[in-house]
């Protein structure tokens, strides 16, 4: 069903179907979005997009509770007078109900729908300001329903990628609401932030590689599962990346691990400092020779294979909560214990485990079709259907922070916390520096796994440099990333360059 059917059934209430049960394993919508630090990432994920729905909407199932109206809808009683209520405010700190909508009047104008006030507030006040329940106005746009104001916010760049008190963006209730225009329109606006903010931190970037001494680096990835017979079929892969002036190259046979699918083969990435953006990454097939530049910009119909996918697959949010993390030495020996130890490749490390890190996943479906279901293989009993759509008021601010109400569709969701057990091995004799490694690794970050290990290295670690660590890839999957060796050393410049006997096939890698 389109978000147009959906909001017209506001209007008009008539029963409809019932909803579905369990979830499947996860589809990253940011992951997919999101590009990589100098260039935008493509979004068609395994298998294209979907046959024949290029421009058309997406077929949803009718959600079974009610969908909460917009506040612009004629007829609607619920006002943003409801946040005069509210016994507390962000802080915790207690507060004067009737001074609530002054802290918020951005807030209040998506409310009410309000577009002519939200125009004239828009240039003077802050559109990224999260409420009680940390959502930005475009985050209360979207979920209701208001085009108007959400497009409004989006032309005065509201940001897209932050997410609220439960770990979604507006671009993940989007695609909960099924409106296939709104969307496009955030995925659009989102790649275009991530292009600024790449284009922001390049000279950074660079001026840090250009002062970094050239090296050779090799690395180690083991992927685990405590799945039974699940690790049998998880990769493993050796790496080495050269780095001269500002030029990187990563020599690899994995070329991306997501959704347990991974792509194998004789693989080199370069990364030359001085070529434009949109030049600048290109990855090379050493076998077939032939090499791809990753885009920077995606094709009108590439947009829209990728909201094919982001329509038709879960929307899934996991974060690694560190607020608890602690670090203790690890013990060896039976008898008389000692602080572990040991060498790591060349490096002498200690040991240290690491306790209090929590993975929090979720994922929703209440936006996919039986069509859908079926499709990716995670239904364990049949679709069904049944509910009402119909108007009703609801208080939002006056809800403890933590638990409002969802003010759009009916969440068929699925939560996990899972205590993630690690070990990691700080060195003291590794020459480079963790800030150096991170400069590296955003370079790198087109590719996920890299772009994990760059999240995890960025927590505050004991001292030295982590020679071998533990990090979780997806909520049943860990890697074992060991740096086996490193040395200063100078390269040919042709290793940073694309051989001349490759072909260029801008179609080689189509998930890059």
């Amino acid at each position: 069903m389109t978000g147009e059917k959906i909001r017209s059934l506001r209007r008009d209430p008539k029963p409809s179907g019932k909803e579905d049960s369990d979830l499947l394993e996860p589809g990253d919508d940011e992951a997919a979005a999101a590009p990589g630090p100098f260039t935008a990432a493509r979004g068609a994920g395994p298998g294209g997009g979907r046959p024949g729905s290029r421009g058309s909407s997406h077929p949803l199932p009718v959600p079974s509770q009610p969908l909460l109206p917009s506040l612009s809808t004629p007829g609607s009683h619920s006002s943003f007078s409801s946040y005069a209520s509210a016994s507390s405010i962000a802080g915790g700190a207690a507060a004067d109900p009737r001074l609530i909508p002054a802290l918020y009047p951005v807030h209040e104008c998506v409310f009410k729908g309000d577009v002519k006030r939200l125009s004239s507030l828009i240039r003077t006040h802050q559109i990224a300001q999260k409420d009680l329940h940390g959502n930005t106005p475009l985050h209360l746009a979207v979920m209701l329903g208001n085009k108007e104001c959400a497009h409004l916010l989006l032309a005065h760049n509201a940001p897209v990628k932050v997410k609220n008190a439960q770990g979604w963006s507006p671009l993940a209730e989007a695609i909960s609401y099924g409106d296939r225009q709104m969307i496009t329109a955030l995925l659009r606006k989102l790649k275009q932030q991530s292009r600024e903010n790449v284009e922001e931190k390049r000279p950074r970037l660079l001026k840090a590689l250009k002062e970094l001494g050239d090296f050779y680096l090799e690395l180690h990835w083991d992927f685990q599962s405590w799945v039974p017979l699940l690790s049998r079929m998880l990769p493993s892969d050796a790496c080495k990346i050269y780095k001269q002036g500002i030029n990187i190259r990563l020599d690899t046979t994995l070329i991306d691990f997501t959704d347990l699918k991974c792509q194998r083969g004789d693989l080199s990435f370069i990364f030359t400092g001085d070529s434009p953006p949109s030049q600048s990454f290109v990855v090379l097939d050493n076998e077939q020779k032939v090499y791809q530049k990753i885009h920077h910009e995606e094709s009108e119909t590439e947009t829209e294979e990728e909201v094919d996918i982001l329509m038709s697959s879960d929307i899934y949010s996991a974060t690694l909560s560190t607020k608890t993390i602690t670090f203790t030495r690890a013990q060896t020996g039976w008898l008389f214990r000692e602080n572990k130890t040991e060498r790591v490749g060349n490096f002498l490390a200690n040991f240290y485990l690491v306790n209090g890190l929590i993975l929090e996943s979720r994922k929703r479906r209440e936006h996919l079709s039986q069509e859908d279901i079926i499709r990716n293989k995670a239904i364990l009993e049949s679709l069904s259907k049944g509910g009402t759509l119909m108007e009703q008021n609801f208080e939002y601010v006056s809800a403890e922070t933590g638990k409002a109400p969802h003010l759009s569709r009916e969440l068929v969701c699925k939560e996990n916390k899972k205590m993630f057990k690690a070990t990691v091995a700080m060195s003291p004799e590794f020459p480079l520096g963790i800030e150096s490694l991170l400069n590296v690794l955003e370079v790198i970050a087109p590719f996920k796994h890299f772009s994990k290990l760059r999240e995890f290295v960025q927590m505050k670690l004991p001292p030295g440099f982590p020679v071998k660590l533990d990090i979780p890839v997806f909520p049943t999957i860990t890697a074992t990333v060991t740096f086996l060796e490193f040395r200063y050393a100078k390269f040919d410049n042709r290793i940073f360059a694309v051989p001349d006997d490759y072909k260029e096939d801008p179609n080689r890698f189509p998930d890059l």
